[in-house]
């Protein structure tokens, strides 16, 4: 094993350790309803109807997987599912919609200001828009802002 001349940094404090982890688990909690708020109002957008069957699709899972998710969403007051019809928003998942959507867009329009490639940046927003703290976003905004002469 190689050993460094240099000494590992100091353990950060114990509350520091517990509130960066609480936000990552809380990220994780909320990404899949996130994604999948997401997708219904990029469908409906689209002109159609957010159908079970194309929202599998578009995330590459199994119809029970969305089943199961779409439940929840319901439950959480997300979305509504009408027999022989689509998904819908509710008032609120379509705010959560428009408030995800913004996130995902600001942090890809950040990374190709760094010079990443524009598949890169898509993919990888795709994650970073989960688990970016509000603070972090608004410096990538003033990032953009100054970097377009708008700052």
């Amino acid at each position: 094993m190689p050993s460094s001349s240099r000494k590992p940094a100091p353990l950060i404090d114990a509350q520091v350790h517990v509130e960066g982890f609480a936000q990552v688990r809380e990220a994780r909690r909320s990404e899949l309803v996130e994604d999948y708020v997401e997708l219904i109002a990029d469908l409906i957008a689209d002109g159609r109807e957010a159908r079970q069957v194309d929202i599998a699709t578009r995330l590459g899972v199994a119809q029970p997987t969305v089943a199961k998710a779409l439940k929840r969403l319901v439950k959480e007051g997300w979305a509504v599912q009408r027999p022989y019809r689509g998904v819908f928003l509710t008032p609120a998942g379509e705010q959560l919609a428009v408030e995800v959507r913004a996130r995902h867009q600001t942090v890809e329009r950040f990374l190709l200001a760094l010079g990443v490639d524009a598949d890169s940046a898509r993919r990888d927003a795709e994650g970073i828009e989960h688990h970016v703290s509000e603070a972090t976003l608004a410096a990538f905004e003033a990032f953009l802002r100054k970097a377009n002469g708008h700052g």
